[in-house]
């Protein structure tokens, strides 16, 4: 009897995983300020680009990219000691490994994980994902 359940549990537990991306949401720069105290969306758009690389997810060397092109573009409008401060919050409280809002691949259902995204996940993804985004990401 034990043995069902636990199937029955892993089952549904992973029916329900990562097999339908969400819309794409930002929060701004998450728990951190969108800009200082006289320009208080200096670096907004450098985090609402993070956010989408994070609700779509995929490797660990596309976090790693991804957590580094914050860094330049925070560091871009003139704000590298920020910068720095937002790599290191981004290192460690990104992780897909913990079910917050704003991790690695939270546009899917906790857990995805790492891992390079499929052609179902990546149809999933042109579809939902805001314009910019999408224009942005095609090769010149």
């Amino acid at each position: 009897m034990k043995w069902f359940l636990l199937t029955l549990i892993s089952i549904s537990f992973y029916s329900y995983s990562a097999d339908n991306l969400k819309p794409f949401t930002s929060d701004g720069c998450s728990s951190f300020p969108n800009g200082t105290f006289q320009q208080k969306e200096l670096w907004l758009a450098c985090c609402e680009k993070h956010d989408f690389d994070y609700w779509k997810g995929g490797t660990y060397e596309e976090r790693v990219i991804s957590d580094n092109n914050l860094k330049q573009c925070v560091s871009k409008v003139g704000e590298p000691e920020v910068a720095l401060l937002m790599l290191a919050g981004v290192r460690v409280g990104g992780t897909p490994y913990l079910p917050t809002s704003f991790r690695w691949g939270y546009g899917w259902s906790y857990p995805k994980g790492y891992g390079e995204l499929t052609p179902n996940e990546l149809k999933q993804v042109e579809v939902l994902a805001p314009r910019i985004y999408i224009e942005e990401s095609k090769p010149h």
